[in-house]
């Protein structure tokens, strides 16, 4: 990918200015987090893309096929990849529909629930969602762009943010054993 010319100034800090400028001083911090989480958002993109791309996947249907092999039995409910997923159910089936027609899931009748569709994983699918996640710990996820001490921090402080905004309740205590 070729590389984008440098900016000779950051406009994310350039914006800050501005609405320090403007008497925006309340805003000012939380704008600048928001955009530099958005840009940062935008860049690993282009990353994870650019990987995946040769490999005919998207990392939403990356994302499904790696939930489906983590499962015990590489299948489950269209609704659980869903909430697993955090996307909307008619995102799920827009990527089953891709992923189907590509041969690397299948659906099924759920065998007791008469409502539910299972999605399923194929072989073929499997096989893809090895070799995308070798490529993607290769080329990305090992070398996010951060030191590892730096990533530990942009995790813990994201994780309380996506906490604090309602995204997961943290895990209870389990009982100790009787």
């Amino acid at each position: 990918m070729a590389q984008p010319k440098r900016l000779p100034v950051d406009p994310i800090a350039e914006a800050k200015r501005q609405w320090l400028a403007h008497g925006w001083t309340d805003a000012a911090a939380g704008m600048t987090a928001v955009t530099s989480i958005m840009r940062a958002h935008q860049l690993m993109l282009a990353r994870v893309d650019e990987t995946l791309r040769p490999l005919g996947l998207t990392f939403a249907r990356y994302e499904l096929l790696t939930l489906l092999s983590f499962s015990r039995s590489g299948r489950m409910p269209m609704a659980s990849a869903s909430a697993r997923l955090q996307v909307h159910p008619t995102s799920v089936t827009n990527t089953v529909d891709r992923l189907e027609a590509s041969g690397l899931v299948r659906r099924e009748p759920h065998p007791t629930d008469g409502r539910a569709t299972l999605v399923v994983l194929t072989d073929a699918g499997r096989a893809l969602s090895r070799e995308a996640t070798a490529a993607l710990n290769a080329e990305v996820f090992e070398h996010p762009g951060l030191s590892a001490d730096d990533t530990n921090e942009l995790v813990r402080l994201l994780a309380r943010m996506r906490r604090d905004a309602g995204d997961f309740d943290d895990p209870r205590p389990t009982p100790d054993p009787l």
